[in-house]
């Protein structure tokens, strides 16, 4: 057998020695893109006397992973840690970093409250070896690994779990964060804890005619935004993030560093989409950045309810997705009001005039107009306002300072007029109340396979965003701003998808069901109740792809996709 390995450091004899304990097979693929100024050389043969060694460690190691974690498990775990990684990456509760790591990136207060399963600890990775070793410690002590790249979770489970006996260990991959960009080849090699705002800022720096399609809040960081997808602004012209992932690097279940070709077809379709964190874990991305003119135009206008917002939005409904391509029009619904955002690939004057044919309700004109750069946009999307300096987009700090409960779904036929003045009526006509986000689709979504990646919604007019947030502690407020926000979508349930009900993984919502365990493995069955929301038909190609990479169901948390029923009994 051929060991691939870059370079016998003590830090990759440590590493070595872990995954001997593990399985003794291990594949090494370090992507020049990453690393320009070390190009690796890989080397086919291991000298005789450090395999004859490494196999001598493995063999009187003799410990097979557990299938859940005692309290011996969590102390071996982190004595395996320490012979492969630095301690100063690892937090435990003990140190006084915990804490503040673990919020670094929380923006749900609602999974950070004391009763709240917490990890036993953190691993800061920095480099892709300190991710296999963790992996490989865990899954030979029986203590689970959670992702997360950027805290953007709406059910906290990148971080915490709803089971409170849980024992498992939080894989932070914020440090990992590097940018190379390519602008010849309009393509760049991004690490998952890059977030879009740093991304946006790099492209911008680097061309005022290239671009990437993502979303529009800058501090959502690139792990879980491409692996669920990655909807934005530019989506009607050029799709989905996942659309324009060229390669990835993963480390699978077996600690093994696998790019494309490697991986295979299946894998790199699965963490396209269906939530990278059910199959291991994605330390960097390369992607197609696209082309967009030097000078782009945004504007926002908003409309009262005594200004006809109700006939605007319901107008909107049948306009908006059947709009060019270069332009998206989304809405937010908020107090006694709509505010109409664009953003629009080209200059003032054309957009005015398509908005006159198409949309002359909405009273556009050339005053309405902001011509700016694409990298600028983004920050209007995201603030509405073009005032903010450019740099705001590399603010990764975040103060956790709310609690909140999201609800998404996908609209096939308009909703009509009656609905949305019902809605103001009973649930937005007062002030203080959160947003209703429609984003609309077709364009380039639509002319894309549901299975091409696994986000099969692409046929829908647009989807929709029910937010409720707020700031005050304590059961009252918790269970008043739910029921706000299940209020709202139940009143709106016999205008939305069903049979079943579609839902952007993304947007995640446990409403929709949890995992249980059949054996030591999930459930399919049960699974399916949510899984068929998020994923519609690509659900069984995607168990079936996770019993190929993850047979032992390492990789799991309340909605992980679980194996297939004849790959989980064999």
């Amino acid at each position: 057998m051929a060991l691939y390995f870059i370079k016998w450091t003590e830090q990759q004899m440590k590493l070595w020695y872990v995954l001997l304990q593990d399985n003794f097979c291990m594949h090494i693929y370090t992507s020049p893109a990453l690393q320009p100024s070390r190009q690796a050389k890989l080397i086919m043969a291991t000298p005789p006397i450090i395999l004859h060694l490494l196999l001598t460690l493995f063999i009187l190691s003799g410990k097979t992973m557990s299938s859940s974690a005692s309290r011996d498990d969590v102390d071996a775990f982190l004595g395996c840690l320490s012979t492969a990684i630095p301690p100063s990456i690892v937090h435990t509760p003990a140190n006084n970093s915990y804490s503040p790591l673990l919020l670094s990136s929380v923006r749900n207060l609602r999974y950070a409250l004391p009763g709240t399963a917490k990890p036993l600890a953190i691993v800061a990775a920095t480099e892709p070896a300190h991710v296999q070793a963790t992996v490989l410690c865990g899954r030979r002590h029986g203590v689970r690994v959670r992702i997360r790249s950027g805290g953007h979770d709406y059910e906290g489970l990148s971080y915490a779990s709803l089971d409170p006996h849980e024992h498992f260990a939080v894989l932070d991959l914020a440090a990992l964060r590097a940018i190379h960009i390519d602008a010849a080849r309009a393509e760049a090699w991004v690490e998952s804890g890059a977030s879009l705002g740093e991304l946006y800022y790099t492209v911008g720096a680097a061309s005022r005619t290239l671009a990437f399609p993502a979303g529009s809040c800058p501090t959502v960081c690139l792990g879980g935004h491409l692996s669920g997808g990655g909807f934005g602004s530019l989506a009607r012209k050029y799709g989905l993030s996942a659309d324009n992932v060229l390669d990835a690097v993963v480390v699978d279940a077996r600690g093994r560093l696998l790019n494309r070709s490697a991986m295979g077809e299946d894998l790199f379709w699965a963490i396209r989409g269906g939530g990278g964190e059910s199959f291991g874990v994605i330390v960097s991305w390369k992607v197609r950045l696209v082309r967009v003119p030097e000078t782009v135009t945004v504007f926002g206008i908003r409309r009262f309810r005594n200004q006809s917002a109700a006939d605007l939005v319901t107008k909107w409904q049948g306009v908006a997705p059947f709009l060019p391509r270069d332009l998206y029009l989304r809405v937010l619904l908020q107090n006694p009001q709509a505010d109409f955002v664009a953003l629009f690939l080209g200059r003032c004057g054309r957009l005015a005039s398509i908005m006159r044919r198409r949309f002359p309700e909405l009273g556009m004109t050339p005053a309405d107009c902001q011509e700016i750069s694409w990298v600028n946009s983004t920050l209007f999307v995201e603030f509405f306002t073009t005032d903010k300096p450019l740099d705001v987009l590399l603010d990764r700090s975040n103060k956790p300072d709310y609690y909140l409960k999201v609800k998404s779904d996908h609209v096939e036929e308009p909703i009509p007029k009656r609905a949305w003045e019902g809605l103001w009526d009973k649930w937005l006509d007062q002030p203080g109340t959160p947003p209703i986000m429609l984003d609309p689709y077709g364009g380039r979504m639509s002319s894309i396979s549901p299975s091409a990646t696994p986000f099969p919604h692409r046929t829908y007019l647009y989807q929709l965003q029910i937010y409720s947030f707020w700031f005050e502690n304590g059961t009252d407020a918790l269970e008043k701003r739910i029921s706000w926000v299940k209020g709202v979508h139940k009143d709106l349930e016999p205008y939305v998808s069903k049979n079943p009900r579609a839902v952007y993984v993304n947007y995640r919502d446990l409403d929709l069901g949890t995992n249980e365990l059949e054996g030591n493995v999930t459930s399919y069955e049960k699974a399916k109740v949510w899984g068929e929301k998020y994923f519609k038909g690509n659900f069984e190609r995607l168990a079936a792809v996770k019993s190929k990479m993850d047979p032992h169901d390492f990789f799991r948390n309340e909605q992980s996709i679980p194996l297939f029923p004849a790959a989980a009994k064999g």
